[in-house]
């Protein structure tokens, strides 16, 4: 596990060791064991290692044989020994036993199809000294970032923004459209940052660049699988469980490989504790709240003392406008997810005693565990009821009901329901997910910033309808948050926020063998009205108390609606302020004013909305961010 960067000059000068020196330093918090250079013509590669695979002799950049190319690499590949011995019998010659060096062979000996064969996660950058081109990959679903930008001298990629930003090539200007984007999901879709000059690789997606032409081409190397024949699922459910059972606690045990003390982070939900009983035997971690709507730590402790595992609880007690600071710096590429704060601690709380953690992302959108999900099965009925009914009585009623300050509860559900329900039915259960709609977006936005909004909320959600193909409805669902919720918001989340602490997150119910699992097995074992991750939950039975498995889902986050009432306050006065909005002249004061004043009053709950209207002030003011 690293942080990468890395230079290449279409014009004039070449990069020096310093610049790249201090794009590495940029991310030093990703790699504090080691970093390595490697600088040559129009070409600097750069890494920072935390050591975690052959700890002696992993240091990177690693070349092949002839010195030909070399690599820098960020992740883990799982598969590595295999694929080593299958290398080795085919004539490769190695230095080191590391991973990072199986894959500049792999590229030797089969091309652009190497990334077809690793199981793992990576970000990889190979520079190939003969045919003058660089080649960049990034894992199948997304976990490891990468990012890069194109300028008129020069092309520029790294692991965070930030390392990008410290080569002194790239500018930073504000992307109104993805901003909008932004306010009404929380994060950015697709390859787009909030920053014009700079993107994102595509989770599954190469990019070749050809020094000789300055041609960048892109292909994507890995793609969902599309369903079997239907004789091929014929398999009664019991089957299928013990199929999944197997398969995650193969990828467990492949994802454990470490040279490092290794731990797991367990909330006492379905996932995590399906990951902890695989692992044999762990150190687990969780963190708590005192509001007891948000805390799950007895379900935790329920399941570590019957795993016997080893655990630690911490309860936050949160110096909000420290952490705040702190957690800003690993906000380059912002995302409005609440939850970075617990995953921030619970990394924190890990890495005093683990190098590595495994965590359980990734079981919702695979195997239904959103409440999103049921809500548009459940949606179904409720289009079947009478118009005046739905309009002219339960509508107003849930509207005029005050938030409840639980996380949960009848009344936040129906609320929330009754709003997702007016939206856009082509937007499928993403409804539920949207927390701002076009017309409350333009009316937060001045005229001039507004005029720069061209893409209609909602349109990366249709687009990867149309791109599941034959997919059914409910695993077009699962395919629209693999490829967009997931990769574009929680994997990034754990990605920053561990990284912070110099922790190397693992997911093993991402591995790809679970991935392809899921999507063969029949849907309707995921998922339907009422009830949730049907499959997984069977499974997780056989191992972990019934009533860790079968309870309602609480989720990862903080109570953030009244936080921003009482702790957070001071913040939303600083950056929110009436004068500071109109001289900034993105957001209209007035309506900020509204939501302020419906939220203080327990009117409405706007705590999404103006969670991302605080985090995008203090971004573009610690990033530089000129409009």
């Amino acid at each position: 596990m690293c942080g990468i960067a890395g230079i290449v000059a279409l014009a004039g000068a070449a990069p020096d060791s310093a610049t790249i020196q201090a794009m590495c330093d940029a991310i030093r918090h990703r790699g504090p064991d080691d970093a390595g250079y490697f600088v040559e013509g129009p070409v600097a590669l750069g890494m920072r290692r935390l050591a975690i695979i052959d700890l002696v002799t992993g240091h990177q950049p690693i070349f092949n044989e002839d010195r030909t190319a070399c690599i820098v690499f960020n992740g883990e590949i799982y598969n590595y020994r295999e694929l080593r011995d299958q290398l080795i019998a085919a004539g490769h010659r190695f230095a080191t036993h590391s991973d990072t060096e199986v894959i500049i062979h792999l590229w030797e000996q089969y091309g652009t199809e190497f990334a077809e064969r690793l199981n793992g996660m990576f970000a990889v950058a190979i520079w190939d000294l003969r045919a003058r081109k660089l080649l960049l990959a990034r894992d199948h679903v997304g976990i490891k970032p990468l990012y890069y930008a194109r300028g008129s001298d020069s092309f520029v990629f790294g692991s965070e923004v930030k390392a990008l930003l410290a080569c002194g090539r790239v500018g930073s200007t504000l992307e109104i459209d993805a901003l909008g984007q932004f306010l009404a999901w929380e994060y950015v879709p697709g390859t787009r940052t909030m920053m014009k000059e700079i993107r994102r690789l595509g989770a599954g997606q190469m990019l070749e660049l050809d020094l000789a032409t300055g041609k960048l081409s892109f292909a994507r190397f890995w793609r969902v699988p599309q369903p079997v024949q239907a004789s091929a699922r014929a398999r009664s459910p019991k089957e299928w469980a013990d199929e999944l059972d197997a398969t995650i606690a193969a990828a467990v045990r492949r994802q454990m490989i470490a040279d490092v003390p290794l731990g797991a982070f367990l909330s006492g939900g379905v996932d995590s504790s399906l990951v902890v009983h695989a692992m044999g035997s762990a150190h687990s971690f969780s963190i708590g709240f005192e509001d007891p709507s948000y805390d799950e730590t007895q379900w935790s402790k329920r399941v570590a003392e019957h795993l016997g595992v080893n655990h630690e609880i911490e309860i936050i007690q949160p110096q909000v406008r420290e952490l705040f600071e702190l957690l800003m710096q690993g906000m380059d590429d912002p995302i409005g997810d609440f939850s970075i704060f617990p995953t921030y601690l619970v990394s924190r709380l890990a890495r005093r005693q683990v190098t590595v953690a495994l965590s359980g992302d990734g079981g919702d959108e695979l195997f239904g565990g959103y409440d999103t999900y049921d809500a548009q099965q459940r949606s179904r009925l409720w289009r079947k009821l009478p118009l005046f009914l739905r309009s002219g009585l339960i509508e107003p009623l849930t509207q005029a009901l005050p938030p409840s300050a639980a996380k949960k509860g009848l009344v936040n559900k129906a609320k929330r329901f009754v709003e997702g329900a007016a939206l856009d039915e082509r937007l499928g259960h993403a409804r539920w997910r949207l927390f701002a709609a076009d017309s409350l977006i333009k009316g937060l936005l001045t005229p001039m910033a507004r005029a720069e909004m061209h893409t209609p909320i909602g349109d990366h959600i249709l687009a990867l309808h149309d791109e599941a193909g034959m997919l059914d409805e409910r695993d077009k669902a699962l395919y629209v948050d693999l490829r967009s919720y997931l990769v574009d918001n929680c994997l990034i989340k754990v990605d920053r926020m561990s990284m912070l602490c110099s922790l190397e997150v693992r997911v093993p119910l991402l591995d790809r063998e679970v991935v392809d699992l899921a999507f063969r097995m029949p849907s309707n074992l995921k998922y339907r009205a009422g009830e949730t991750k049907i499959l997984l939950k069977q499974v997780a039975a056989r191992h972990v108390p019934r009533e860790c498995v079968y309870r309602s889902k609480q989720g990862f986050s903080i109570p953030i609606k009244n936080w921003l009432k009482e702790q957070f306050r001071p913040l939303l006065n600083e950056y929110l302020d009436r004068r500071r909005v109109a001289r900034e002249g993105i957001f209209n004061p007035e309506t900020i004013e509204r939501l302020r004043a419906e939220h203080d009053a327990n009117i409405a709950n706007h705590s999404h909305l103006l969670w991302g209207l605080l985090m995008f002030s203090k971004w573009r003011e610690l990033w530089k961010v000129t409009a």
